[in-house]
């Protein structure tokens, strides 16, 4: 099978320092090549320049075996190249199909020919199994459908190359299922597809071919058939990973609850919730979409309130708000790091040090220790194995999904909490990366933090927790510890109906 775009030792350097070193792989007509490595690997440096947007310092690409040098995005888009990046680039308040016309609206007599745009719309949706109106306002679309407007975006403009980056990482499960099919329509009907993405099972699935990058080079490639899980991991990671959970910590024997909240309700959102956490301990909290498990950590940290029931740490009420909960010892980590965790202008030790900000100062409305505070950031960077050239100058926002993670844990991590909620930790992180980040929370609970641990990850939970909370709309449907752990009663019960 003959390749739709080639790469000849095509490197990238920023002031001498290499982001993709060498990389010659073919991407083949009619096939999916599955793309795959740790977060900073070079996967975004080599999109970037597929696309336009960054100029390869050395090497060249061919496209259907003529020369290929994109000068901008619109170069990349006039050869047949589109991209589906996590973040869609899409406007909410527009229809679907302004959405599809927007770089180009077609004319008649002077005004836009809005019956073209609705019939030209409905045959692309159709081409997909997207059974919706034209006239749609895309704001009104789940995730999961507003994708596949993205994609049909890319069909409506004709693109023979389609690159997803990350694409499950906002879907439910159904959604994902979906997602996987138009790919899979899409192949049948002539189309080539890169396909990036942490989730190696997907990869595994989807892909034709494979091809790994570690340290901006590639270091395997290959028939999907020929490449089992561990042989990715191991390609990624450089070494085996013996396994993708570290060992569990010695954990401090006989501590009491540190969290304990009791029939916690709020009408349309969480119903009659009690559960407790151990210090020392790991409380697993699974669900589908929809389940009410980020809804509830946001009441237990006092970002939303409730209507009944009590929150207390170590038998102790608190007071309305997430500052008593942060002076009481509780820890956050949301689900969206990006706008409700970090400040990604700011520099990495800025990040790092708001949560404790007012403890490098001597005494009320003194000056900042600066170099207490130097050295407390740098210890944290330390621990946590943040990679980044300078923590004090550099912005957050250019680290990798990885390490972006692991500043908003250290920045908790500095305030030392007894009680840490994780919700989705690890989501849209590499292997390597999962491995260091509960590597981390299991030196906590050695230290006798709890932790609740919320995630879509069925295998993450039973990896990691020593009990599993299992919700369903908004109510707890069943707890089951690690010794009858199991994985189809952990689903019956997230399928469960509620008995009242």
């Amino acid at each position: 099978m003959s390749s739709i775009l080639a790469l000849e030792g095509l490197s990238k350097s920023w002031f001498g320092i290499p982001a993709v070193s060498n990389l010659t792989f073919d991407v083949r007509e009619n096939a999916i090549l599955g793309l795959i490595g740790q977060n900073g690997a070079g996967k975004s440096t080599l999109m970037n320049m597929i696309g336009g947007v960054v100029t390869p310092t050395s090497g060249k690409m061919t496209w259907r075996g003529q020369p290929y040098a994109p000068q901008s995005a619109a170069d990349a888009k006039k050869a047949g190249i589109a991209f589906i990046h996590q973040e869609l680039n899409l406007f909410t308040n527009l229809t679907v199909a302004e959405n599809l016309f927007i770089d180009a609206f077609p004319r008649r007599r002077g005004l836009i020919d809005w019956a073209r745009m609705k019939e030209r719309s409905t045959e692309v949706l159709k081409r997909l199994a997207l059974d919706i109106e034209p006239t749609l306002t895309v704001g009104r679309l789940s995730p999961g459908e507003r994708q596949i407007v993205e994609i049909a975006k890319a069909l409506h403009n004709e693109a023979s190359l389609i690159i997803f980056d990350e694409p499950t990482t906002s879907l439910t499960p159904r959604e994902a299922s979906k997602l996987f099919d138009v790919i899979a329509t899409l192949k049948s009907t002539g189309c080539s597809i890169v396909y990036i993405s942490h989730t190696l099972g997907d990869v595994q699935k989807l892909a034709d071919d494979i091809a790994v990058l570690r340290d901006g080079q590639l270091v395997d490639q290959g028939s999907a058939k020929d490449f089992p899980i561990s042989r990715m991991i191991r390609s990624m990671i450089g070494r085996e990973l013996g396994g993708f959970f570290p060992p569990r910590s010695q954990r401090p024997e006989n501590v009491g609850p540190i969290l304990t909240a009791k029939k916690i309700s709020q009408p349309g959102v969480v119903k009659d919730i009690s559960l407790n956490v151990h210090g020392g301990e790991i409380v697993g909290l699974f669900g589908l979409m929809g389940a009410g498990r980020s809804e509830l950590a946001r009441i237990l940290f006092g970002l939303d309130v409730h209507a009944e029931g009590e929150i207390t740490v170590s038998s102790t009420s608190l007071a309305p708000g997430p500052q008593a909960r942060i002076a009481a010892g509780m820890a956050f980590v949301s689900e969206n790091r990006r706008d409700e965790g970090l400040m990604l202008e700011a520099p990495i030790a800025d990040n790092l040090a708001l949560v404790t900000l007012s403890q490098f100062s001597k005494a009320p409305f003194s000056l900042l220790d600066f170099q207490k505070l130097r050295n407390r950031t740098e210890n944290v960077k330390n621990e946590l194995a943040i990679q980044a050239r300078d923590i004090h100058t550099q912005p957050v926002k250019t680290l990798s999904g990885g390490n972006q993670q692991k500043v908003v844990i250290g920045k908790w991590h500095l305030a030392k909490p007894r009680l840490f909620i994780l919700d989705e930790p690890t989501r849209g992180v590499d292997v390597g990366a999962k491995y260091e980040i509960y590597s981390q929370i299991q030196r906590m609970v050695g230290e006798g933090s709890g932790i609740l641990l919320i995630s879509s990850e069925l295998e993450e939970l039973i990896g990691m927790a020593d009990r599993i909370v299992v919700m369903n709309r908004g109510e707890m449907m069943g707890e089951i510890t690690s010794a009858n752990f199991d994985r189809e009663n952990i689903l019956a019960l997230a399928f469960q109906e509620s008995a009242a």
